[in-house]
């Protein structure tokens, strides 16, 4: 007899963690990917104290052009979350073009009027794992094109604002992306196998509970 299709689907997920979750899961390796809802992908995440030893910016080599067609990860992204696409001109000099930026609910016709930002911070993967990490794999991470989450076009305000926080000190001004802002972060932390520190795991969570416990599908990146 068939399971009804609500039923099935939640044996599906069911089974997605408990393969997340058990020592199976110590097999996963980069390029496999899960999926499992957010709450029980933070509550999968290490929790550890951050350590900020060390950091500079330079050790992230970002906005590179990892396919050598003259747009850098920058100009990549621009493309790619453009509402009204951009005229290329040479060296992908980008104009025209409308943005929308989910931080703060804003709209904008002008690149320039954006920052690209990495929705977990170059200094918080350092504090969170990555200063363990080879010159290759932050170069990866900063420059991350294979998740649409890690990387995102927001305005330049919303960005500065934020510089290297985490959701204990600051959440997108807009509430309304509260919940995606939330469960993004889980899910690159989980892409990139980085922890969180008890303070950060408490104010997700928090976010988390006045949200639907949405599924996410992660391929992991390490």
């Amino acid at each position: 007899m068939r399971l009804p299709h609500a039923v099935g689907a939640a044996a599906a997920v069911v089974s997605a963690l408990a393969v997340l979750l058990t020592p199976g899961a110590a097999h996963a390796a980069p390029g496999d990917t899960i999926a499992l809802p957010v709450r029980d992908a933070l509550t999968a995440l290490a929790v550890q104290a951050e350590d900020r030893t060390g950091y500079e910016r330079t050790k992230f080599r970002h906005w590179t052009d990892a396919d050598r067609d003259g747009c850098s990860t920058r100009l990549e992204v621009l493309i790619e979350e453009a509402i009204t696409a951009p005229e290329q001109g040479a060296n992908c000099a980008l104009t025209g073009g409308s943005w929308y930026s989910p931080y703060d609910d804003a709209y904008f016709a002008q690149a320039r009027a954006l920052d690209i930002d990495h929705l977990v911070p170059l200094a918080e993967a350092w504090d969170s794992g990555a200063s363990a990490w080879t010159s290759a794999e932050r170069q990866a991470y900063a420059n991350d094109l294979d998740d649409a989450r890690a990387l995102i076009a927001v305005s330049a305000a919303s960005n500065r604002s934020k510089a290297d926080q985490d959701p204990t000190t600051w959440q997108p001004p807009a509430t309304g992306y509260r919940c995606a802002y939330a469960t993004d972060w889980v899910a690159i932390k989980t892409r990139w196998s980085l922890a969180v520190d008890p303070a950060e795991q408490t104010a997700i969570s928090d976010i988390l509970d006045t949200c639907p416990n949405a599924p996410i599908k992660v391929t992991l990146a390490r």
